[in-house]
Formats: structure tokens, sequence, C-alpha cells
């Protein structure tokens, strides 16, 4: 398939640039896998349109502050470090600005000056090595005091509450995107969900900046996929193993959760606790092994987003339901509404 064949139309006034207060008041297209049916729902609604016995399963991964403004050490020119991944111990891959003026050996400080970075190496694609320095006990409490939510470019507007781009139930820090489709659950809408019999299970991936990196390819089968580390634990394995078994649905909230399952499914035949990276690139012709629905925002054109959703749901039966959003006004990406697919 080409590229192009996932694109449409988005008037730039439906991405949304804030989240819905409260969150479970965001709107959920309900799409059926089987027929392409459709209706219009609101989130907080999941308790009457799930089933006792369905298992919901979660990521856990906290983002990172990680957006760090400095300048260069004696009141040089601004800077800005975007922390990726940790590479070991105080090391850390970033992306820089300006990447072109922060050679090896720089040093930058932040605040006041209590954190800072020594650039270490550049890489091939321009990202750097730096290595921290901080009078705490861990980086991420200086990260929490300096640091700032690295939002999607498409978002605009500055948060006031960092906590509105961190799930109800983030936990394991590591993250430098959101795994959004968790952002709709408030406490009060899980236990009501609890309530009717439908379980929770919690996955870690931590989400990397490549989920933004759009596919420059047109053949979509050249793109390569970025790489991600996730783990599951006996636990969340055992669960979704007898939520199949008792012919319950087992349901990603995600595209990070899905990935994570059936990337673990396509490696052994079924879910098992395991910890590692994964790169799994699902577009249309995957053949599911792990989830039975998905819970998803509204993703942008061309993305491996999409295409993983077209996968699961066919992609006659996603083009039309993002026809159907935008005429319905729905709200896009990060922060805007959201679809169950079952």
């Amino acid at each position: 398939m080409q590229k192009s064949d996932f694109n449409f139309d988005l008037p730039q006034e439906l991405i949304a640039q804030e989240p819905c207060d409260p969150r479970d008041a965001a709107r959920l297209l309900c799409l059926g896998r089987a027929d392409g049916a459709m209706s219009h729902r609101i989130f907080r609604d999941l308790p009457d349109i799930l089933t006792s016995g369905d298992l919901l399963v979660v990521n856990n991964s906290k983002v990172l502050p990680a957006r760090l403004m400095g300048r260069k050490e004696g009141g040089g020119a601004v800077c800005e470090l975007l922390l990726l991944r940790q590479v070991r111990g105080d090391v850390w891959e970033c992306l820089a600005r300006p990447g072109k003026r922060l050679h090896t050996g720089t040093r930058i400080e932040f605040g006041d000056g209590t954190l800072t970075a020594v650039i270490r190496a550049t890489l091939d694609d321009g990202n750097k090595y730096a290595e921290f320095f901080y009078d705490t006990a861990t980086l991420y409490e200086k990260l929490d005091a300096f640091g700032k939510m690295p939002l999607p470019p498409y978002i605009q507007k500055q948060l006031e509450d960092q906590s509105q781009y961190q799930t109800v139930y983030a936990r394991e820090l590591g993250s430098a995107a959101a795994p959004t489709a968790g952002l709709h659950f408030t406490p009060e809408l899980m236990r009501k969900l609890c309530a009717r019999g439908v379980g929770f299970a919690e996955v870690t991936l931590h989400v990397g900046l490549g989920t933004f990196r759009p596919v420059k390819e047109d053949n979509i089968l050249e793109h390569k996929m970025h790489s991600e580390w996730y783990s599951v634990s006996e636990e969340t394995a055992a669960r979704v193993r007898e939520t199949k078994a008792s012919g319950g649905c087992v349901i990603a909230v995600g595209t990070t959760s899905c990935r994570t399952l059936e990337a673990i499914a396509a490696k052994y035949g079924e879910v098992r606790a395991c910890s590692g990276d994964t790169d799994i690139f699902i577009y249309p012709g995957y053949q599911f092994r792990a989830i039975d629905g998905l819970i998803t925002n509204f993703h942008l054109p061309e993305s491996t987003l999409i295409m993983l959703v077209s996968a699961f749901c066919g992609y006659e039966n996603t083009m039309r339901a993002y026809k159907e959003a935008v005429a319905q006004r729905y709200r896009f990406f990060s922060f805007g509404d959201a679809m169950y697919i079952g």
C-alpha cells in the first residue's frame, strides 16, 4: 500500500489544543470491527458498552518532563535539550537545539545552575549524547524542578498543569510522549468499570518521539519503524491468557498497549511475561493474535498509527470512520476525542 492511501482532509481547527475537562467527557466514536457500524457516545459511557469479563490493558508509562531550556556556561546562548532515552548512568541521548552550536565538551546550565549537562558526542542523525550533573539524589528530581512536558509539535498552547499530559495510572518513568488514549480515564470511571466486572491490567512501553515521525517512503513497506522498550509482568500475561480462554475480550488502551501485546504474541504465539525492545510495524494484512478490541484517539494522516487502526478494523472501515469524525467535528490527535473498536 501507498502512504497516500492513508491521507485525509483535516481542518486545522479540529486539532485539539487542550484536553477535555473532565477527562471522560471526551466524545467516543464506536466502530464495529466486523460490520463497520458506527455510533456516537461519550467516553464515560464505557461501562455500558463493555461486558463483564472484558480486560482493558493500559500502558502505565509516565512521561518525563524532559524538555530543558538552558544556557551555555557563562551566560551564553539559549539552548534546549530534549531527553529521549537513557544510554547509561547519567548519559542520555537528546535532541539538541541549536544542534550545530553544541559541540563535544560544551557545558549547559539549567535553572539555578544546580543542573548542568556536558555534550559528550554527536550522533549520525544529529542527536547528542549528554552527561548530566546535579546535586539531588536522582536526575528525575531536577527534571521535575526545571523540565517541561515535551508536547507534540501540533500543540501550540502551553499546559497550565503538567499532569494533564499524564494518565491517572502513570507510574513508570520513561516516555518522551504520553500514551494518549489513556488520558480519558478518571479514577471514578475506572471504579465504575471494575464494578461492571471489567478488569484492568498494565503493561509498560516507553513511548519515543518516533511515534510522531512521519512516514517518508511512498511504499509503506519500506518504512523503518522506531524501536521502544516494553515490559509485561507475569500477572498481566496470565490475565490476558485467562481472559481469552474464558471468552472475554482483551481490549488494548492505545496503540502502545496494542503493539506491546502483539509483539510478544508474534514472537511466542501467546502473551508471556518478558521485556525487551520492539519495532513491530502493524499495517493492513497483519494477523492479530492478542487483542480483540482497541481504544484509541484519532491519528495524523499518513501515520503508522492510522495504519495500525486500519489493520485492526479494515482499511475501508477506518477511512469511512475518519471521514465521519471530521464531518461530526470530533477533536483530533493527542488531546482529542476517542474511538472504541470492538
